[in-house]
C-alpha cells in the first residue's frame, strides 16, 4: 500500500472486483426499474380501496421515496461492515419476496377498514411498498462497493452506477405506464416482478455469495414465491375488470331486476335500467333530466355533448325521450365503454357517438356553436379532474354551445362546499347567467353530496326547471342573483395556473370525518 505523511496521497484498496461491469450495471438497472414498476402499479392496487386522486399519488410517492432514502443509506452502511458479495443475493431475494407479499399485505390492511383519507393512503402505501423500495434500493450501494478497487475511482464508479440506476427507473416508469398496465392485469405484473427478483437473487447468491446462509436463503425465497403467487391467485379480486384508469365492477342494483350499478374504483358511478333507459335512479340525474326538459320538451330533438360517459345513463335517456336527438360522449377510458356494451346494453350509433380520450383535448376539436346542452359529469375518485373545472375549460364549453345553450355540471362536495363554490365562481366569470340547483336550507347549512350548477349566456329557464322539479316531488330549486352571490361568497376562480380541486374537496371531507366507499357520482 502506497502511503505518505499528512499531506501525502494515500491509495486505499476497497474491494476486489467480483463481477463483470455489465452484470453490475444490469443488477442496478433491474433493481431501480423494479422499484418504479411497483410504484406505478401502486396506484392501481390501491384504487379499489382509496380511489385515485392527487392525494393517492402523493402518499405513494412520498412513502416510496422514504423507502429509497432509508434503503440507500442502510445499504451503504451494511456494505461497509459486511462482505457485499454475501449481501447482494439476499437483498434481491428479500426484495422479490416483499414484492410478492404486496397483494396479501394490502388485503390485510383493507380488512382493517382504515377509511380513505390521507392517513389511510399512507398506511396502505407503507404496508405494501415501503419495505420493497427500501430493500431494493440497498442493491445500488452494495454493487458500488463491489465495483470499487480504490478510492481514486469512487466518483467514476458511483456516477456511472447512479446514472444506470436512474435509467432503469425511467425505463421501468415508461414501460409500466405506457405498455404493461394497458396489456396485463396488475397482480400478475407484481407477481412477475417479484418472481424475477427472487430468481435473480438466487443466481447471484449461488455464483458470488459462496452459498452464504446455507439452505435458508433458497428455502425462504421459495416459500415467499409460493405464498405470493398463491395469494394473488386465490384472494378476492376487487375488480371485475381492470382498465388503465379504473377498477370496474357491475352489480345488480336494488329492487329492479334489470337495474345495474356501475362502480369505478370506490365510486358508485352510474345506474342503468337495462329494460328502461328512461329511468333515472340517482337524484342528480333527475335534475339533469329537468334541465333537458327545460331546454327541449319531451319529443323535441336536442344535440348534447356529454363530458364523461360512465354508464351512459344520460345519453340513453336523451335518446329514449327525444327521438332524433344526437349525443356525443367524451369518455377517457375505452375499457369502460367496452364494459358498458358487454354488461350494460350500450348500443352506439350515429345518434349516440363516443370519442375516446381526454375531454379537455376532445372538446377543443368540437365545432363552435354546435350543441344545445353540455353535461359535465366526469370524475376521478370524488373530484372532477382539475383541468375540467377551470376558467379556460369553461370558455371551451361556452364556445361549443349554441346561442342560448346551457351547461349543467355535476360536482361532489361537502360543507363548507369550498370546491362547489369555487366552480360556481368560475362559471360566473365566463357565463352571463349562473345558477345553483339545491334544496332550501333554513338552518343556514348547505347540503353535501352532488351539487348541480347551470350556466348560460341567455337567461336561465329557472321557472321551468323549478316546475319540473316540483312536478316529480323534488325538493330542489334554482338559486340565482343574490342567493347565488351568497352561495359563492369569497370563493376563488379556478384557472389552469391554480386549481387546487383535490385540496378543496379533501379539506371539506375532513370536516365531516372521512369518506364512504359508495359515493354516488
Amino acid at each position: 500500500m502506497a502511503g505518505g505523511g499528512p499531506h501525502g496521497t494515500q491509495r486505499t484498496a476497497v474491494a476486489f472486483r467480483t463481477m463483470p461491469s455489465i452484470v453490475a450495471a444490469g443488477l442496478v438497472f433491474a433493481a431501480s426499474a423494479a422499484v418504479l414498476v411497483l410504484e406505478i402499479l401502486a396506484g392501481r392496487l390501491l384504487a379499489p380501496f382509496v380511489g385515485v386522486s392527487l392525494e393517492t399519488y402523493t402518499g405513494i410517492i412520498g412513502v416510496v421515496l422514504a423507502g429509497i432514502s432509508l434503503g440507500t443509506w442502510l445499504g451503504g452502511r451494511a456494505a461497509d461492515h459486511t462482505d457485499p458479495r454475501r449481501l447482494l443475493g439476499p437483498l434481491l431475494i428479500t426484495g422479490g419476496a416483499l414484492a410478492l407479499l404486496i397483494v396479501p399485505l394490502i388485503s390485510f390492511v383493507a380488512a382493517l377498514r382504515p377509511g380513505e383519507g390521507p392517513a389511510a393512503i399512507v398506511l396502505f402505501s407503507l404496508a405494501g411498498f415501503f419495505l420493497p423500495a427500501a430493500v431494493l434500493s440497498a442493491v445500488g450501494p452494495t454493487v458500488v462497493k463491489l465495483q470499487l478497487r480504490s478510492l481514486d475511482e469512487t466518483g467514476r464508479v458511483v456516477g456511472r452506477l447512479s446514472a444506470i440506476g436512474t435509467a432503469g427507473a425511467i425505463v421501468g416508469t415508461f414501460v409500466t405506464g405506457f405498455v404493461l398496465i394497458a396489456a396485463v392485469p396488475t397482480r400478475p405484473i407484481v407477481t412477475g416482478v417479484g418472481a424475477l427478483l427472487v430468481v435473480a437473487g438466487l443466481a447471484v447468491w449461488m455464483t458470488i455469495g459462496r452459498g452464504a446462509g446455507g439452505t435458508s436463503v433458497p428455502l425462504a425465497a421459495l416459500a415467499a414465491l409460493m405464498l405470493g403467487a398463491a395469494w394473488s391467485a386465490v384472494s378476492p379480486q376487487p375488480c371485475q375488470v381492470e382498465s388503465t384508469y379504473f377498477c370496474i365492477r357491475v352489480e345488480v342494483a336494488g329492487d329492479r331486476p334489470t337495474g345495474r350499478t356501475l362502480f369505478l374504483d370506490t365510486l358508485r358511478h352510474s345506474y342503468v335500467d337495462l329494460a328502461d333507459p328512461r329511468h333515472l335512479e340517482f337524484e342528480y340525474t333527475r335534475i339533469v333530466g329537468d334541465v333537458v326538459a327545460a331546454v327541449a320538451p319531451e319529443g323535441t330533438p336536442i344535440r348534447v355533448l356529454h363530458i364523461g360517459g360512465g354508464g351512459f345513463t344520460l345519453p340513453r335517456y336523451v335518446a329514449a325521450t327525444r327521438p332524433g336527438s344526437s349525443s356525443r360522449v367524451l369518455e377517457l377510458d375505452a375499457t369502460v365503454v367496452r364494459v358498458d356494451r358487454e354488461q350494460l346494453g350500450l348500443v352506439l350509433s350515429p345518434e349516440l357517438e363516443v370519442r375516446i380520450g381526454d375531454a379537455r383535448l376532445g372538446i377543443g376539436e368540437e365545432p363552435a356553436s354546435s350543441y344545445d346542452l353540455v353535461v359535465g359529469d366526469a370524475f376521478g375518485k370524488l373530484a372532477v379532474p382539475w383541468h375540467l373545472t377551470t376558467q379556460e375549460m369553461v370558455r371551451e364549453v361556452q364556445r361549443v354551445l349554441r346561442p342560448g345553450g346551457i351547461y349543467v355540471v355535476n360536482v361532489i362536495d361537502y360543507p363548507p362546499l369550498s370546491f362547489a363554490r369555487a366552480e360556481a365562481a368560475t362559471l360566473r366569470s365566463v357565463f352571463a347567467h349562473v345558477g345553483h340547483i339545491g334544496r332550501p336550507d333554513p338552518q343556514g347549512r348547505e347540503r353535501g353530496g352532488n351539487v348541480m350548477l347551470v350556466a348560460s349566456d341567455a337567461p336561465l329557464p329557472v321557472a321551468a326547471i323549478d316546475a319540473l322539479n316540483a312536478r316529480r316531488r323534488g325538493m330542489d330549486s334554482v338559486r340565482t342573483g343574490a342567493q347565488l352571490d351568497a352561495f359563492i361568497g369569497e370563493a376563488i376562480i379556478l384557472t389552469d395556473d391554480f386549481a387546487p380541486v383535490d385540496q378543496l374537496l379533501t379539506s371539506n371531507l375532513r370536516l365531516i370525518g372521512g369518506e364512504s366507499a359508495t359515493w354516488t357520482r
